[in-house]
């Protein structure tokens, strides 16, 4: 669902952390190749399939490499900054379409800026203490933002998250958001109108019969043909790869010799890409709530479905110490509540505030998955099921369109169409019809009693997709990086904490810090333990223990 995706497949997403953005974004894993910079077989990561040598990611470029003769136009520009949105600063910059053939076309790309601010800020001096007139400390550039998705709006991000960062971040780096290709202010891609989305997100993803398989088929089909209608060439070139060539693009606009980076959920793809092609530029990257890149879209799937049980199981227990609490006292009791409720409404949508919608089985199931991502959640979810359970749709229904970005006028931002198509070209379709759907039903099942069966057949739309994956399961070494910081929650629901640990052993100098705790990503969540390490990291340099544990 988004890591945040849903109807691909298994997760990514943008991360909560402190900002009021979209908590989830979709579930597909994703994968990529090294987009022909001639990847070696390694040994698995232990995250992938069995038996499959995911390949390693190799630099393209290593420094002071001089930037190839074709690309000078893109790393020559200069950004124009102007005043936008409230004291931030934007700008657009052009980048290929293709970068195997730059002069087939560009695109143009949107940053916004949030410029340090180090006066009257509590970042710590490099002054001895106590001394008289201490200057301010040094400005350490610039510090990238991604929240995830794929199709989080970074641009977004940056304008709700600056101000609640870290007083000392603030002070010595101009927090940046680059909206990725297709993504929010950035060439975005669309495919559907407001209604044939009410309609898309309204489709039984739990088919019980030929005739329900045909439907969400064709909803899968009448998708990826609407974004082929629109985005055209786009759609080809919207990958993870291409994105991450695109940072050091304007990492170089920046004046910056590396890239410093703090992605959430499949920002952590986006940011362990760079330095697995770009390592000798990689500076202080966190990868927070982070993916595995050695994975198959199916075991991603899959080991996400059991990611969503272990949230799911977290809120039951933690539901039952609650009075309004509607679904019993024990987890078995839970569980059987909420699989007949589902049941209930699959057989009747229920009517909800909106007066022209109900409530589908499947708004619901979305609705239960957007709870997970944040424990704050937790009470407006146990009021929407008690409100369901008494016939009223309108809590789930609320959830679900969060989920979404729904609009109060039923207009949808990009968020779900980018989600699409980054993930579809990052990593080949698990199945190649329904019926493979339905075979692997009874394995999801038993990763996810609750979301198993959707999650199964959710992974549909990249099988009718109209362009083919570029990318594949991979291993990222990213070897001669700098110490790179990779954050798992133990009972993250869209990305498990086993794909933390996988990224970490598979980066040559990667760090595991651990929360225990619920939620999806937990940087700026104001653990002290936590926040503490990764701004020590940011600001000093110093990289925490790896295996360090915070939170719980």
């Amino acid at each position: 669902m988004r890591a945040d995706r849903r109807r691909n497949g298994a997760g990514r997403g943008p991360g909560g952390g402190t900002a009021a953005v979209v908590l989830a974004v979709g579930l597909l894993v994703s994968g990529c190749s090294s987009g022909g910079a001639g990847p070696q077989t390694a040994a698995p990561s232990g995250g992938g399939t069995p038996g499959f040598a995911a390949p390693v990611v190799t630099p393209l470029e290593s420094l002071p490499a001089a930037v190839p003769t074709a690309l000078s136009p893109y790393y020559g520009q200069v950004l124009a900054w102007q005043p936008c949105d409230e004291g931030y600063e934007c700008t657009t910059f052009r980048v290929p379409l293709d970068y195997a053939h730059p002069a087939d076309g560009d695109l143009t790309l949107a940053a916004v800026r949030a410029p340090a601010v180090p006066s009257g800020s509590a970042a710590p001096s490099t002054a001895p203490s106590g001394s008289a007139g201490r200057l301010p400390p040094p400005r350490l550039g610039s510090l990238l933002l991604n929240p995830g998705g794929p199709g989080g709006s970074a641009v977004e991000y940056v304008e709700g998250a600056a101000r609640t960062y870290d007083a000392g971040v603030r002070a010595r780096y101009d927090l940046v958001g680059l909206d990725p290709r297709g993504v929010g202010r950035s060439s975005p891609v669309t495919c559907l109108s407001g209604e044939r989305m009410d309609a898309y997100t309204a489709v039984d993803i739990s088919p019980d019969d030929p005739v329900e398989v045909d439907a969400l088929v064709a909803a899968a089909k009448e998708f990826a043909e609407g974004c082929r209608q629109r985005a055209g060439a786009r759609l080809g070139h919207l990958s993870t790869v291409e994105a991450a060539r695109d940072l050091d693009v304007l990492r170089a606009l920046l004046g910056d010799e590396r890239l410093n980076y703090v992605g959430k959920s499949y920002g952590t793809f986006l940011g362990a890409t760079y330095a697995g092609l770009f390592p000798g530029r990689t500076g202080r990257m966190v990868l927070d709530g982070a993916m595995d890149p050695s994975l198959d879209s199916l075991a991603g799937n899959r080991t996400q479905a059991g990611g969503f049980e272990t949230a799911w199981t977290a809120f039951a227990q933690d539901c039952a110490t609650h009075e309004d609490c509607p679904l019993g006292r024990t987890g078995q009791q839970a569980g059987e509540r909420l699989t007949a409720l589902f049941a209930a409404i699959d057989a009747n949508p229920l009517p909800t505030a909106d007066g022209t919608r109900r409530l589908s089985e499947a708004q619901a199931t979305t609705g239960v998955i957007q709870a997970m991502y944040a424990d704050f959640l937790w009470p407006q979810l146990r009021t929407a099921l008690a409100d369901a359970r008494a016939g009223d749709g309108t809590g789930l229904l609320k959830l679900s369109d969060a989920y979404y970005g729904r609009e109060a006028d039923g207009s949808y931002p990009n968020l779900m169409f980018a989600n699409m198509a980054v993930n579809c070209l990052d990593l080949p379709a698990p199945f190649t019809g329904p019926d493979d759907a339905a075979r692997a039903v009874p394995e999801f099942e038993r990763t996810s009693p609750r979301f198993g069966r959707d999650m199964a057949w959710m992974a549909l739309t990249c099988t009718y997709w109209p362009v083919p994956a570029t990318g594949a399961p991979h291993t990222v070494r990213a070897a001669g990086a700098t110490p790179i910081v990779v954050v798992g929650t133990t009972r993250d629901p869209a990305t498990p904490y086993s794909w933390a640990r996988s990224l970490a052993g598979q980066l040559e100098s990667g760090r595991l810090l651990t929360y225990d705790g619920d939620g999806h990503t937990a940087y700026g969540r104001h653990d002290a333990c936590l926040d503490g390490a990764v701004n020590r990291y940011l600001l000093a340099g110093e990289a925490p223990e790896n295996g360090t544990r915070c939170g719980n």
